[in-house]
């Protein structure tokens, strides 16, 4: 029988504790091969991130991302309470925060892959919404989007119905993502839509084919735990969907 529960997606943010930043910059290089033997675990991407809530060209060594897609919740939860890898993250971070996620949709590919299918049978009709925007981006076109995206990002800071926001990437430079939460889906248009700058972004990336590959993908929160910036960023939006 195939497989049709919406597919079950996790993003955790780890803080690095003073003192170690170096080994925080480590795990991006030797985390991978300890993931790929992780029962249940589909999909997984190991990310850095950026100063501010979008795409940046500052590194902040002090924050990490780890984005994952998983065959069931009982795989997650085995990873993420009992496994030796975020037993050594929980020594040398000063604050770890999960979020997991089902996906409304997905739009594009990530490696050639789309990790979250399948979706929810539902559409969305209220409440918070995840959003994920990832993309690969061409060589040629790195000065442009460099010159012009920041701005945009800029714009983040001030948006109104914006929960929380980082900038996370695979790659500096090249393979960039921004990872967001908003009150509403109504409040993610108005920022995604008609925000003139976001707009002139959207238009440039077709026009001038910025992207070699891009993803696009929004989620229903359905849990979280932990800190971010010393709160849990989702834990009253959560409760009040209760």
């Amino acid at each position: 029988m195939a497989h049709t529960s919406p597919r079950l997606t996790t993003l955790t943010l780890f803080g690095i504790r003073s003192g170690s930043m170096r080994w925080g910059l480590a795990q991006m290089g030797t985390s991978g091969p300890h993931l790929k033997k992780v029962p249940g675990l589909l999909f997984y991407k190991l990310l850095g991130s950026g100063h501010g809530r979008g795409f940046s060209l500052k590194p902040n060594f002090w924050r990490y991302g780890l984005m994952c897609t998983w065959e069931s919740e009982e795989a997650a939860d085995a990873f993420l309470q009992q496994s030796g890898l975020i037993e050594e993250y929980q020594m040398h971070t000063e604050e770890i925060w999960t979020v997991k996620l089902l996906p409304y949709q997905q739009h594009g590919l990530w490696d050639k892959q789309a990790p979250f299918a399948p979706a929810l049978p539902e559409k969305y009709s209220s409440g918070p919404i995840a959003v994920l925007t990832r993309a690969s981006i061409n060589w040629l076109a790195l000065p442009s989007f460099w010159r012009f995206v920041p701005k945009t990002s800029a714009g983040l800071e001030t948006a109104e119905g914006l929960i929380c926001s980082i900038g996370l990437g695979e790659l500096p430079l090249v393979r960039q993502a921004t990872f967001s939460v908003w009150e509403s889906g109504e409040a993610m248009k108005q920022y995604a839509y008609r925000h003139p700058l976001h707009q002139e972004v959207m238009r440039r990336t077709r026009a001038e084919k910025w992207y070699a590959e891009e993803l696009f993908a929004r989620f229903k929160p359905i849990s979280s735990q932990g800190t971010w910036n010393g709160v849990d960023p989702l834990q009253e939006v959560l409760a009040q969907q209760l």
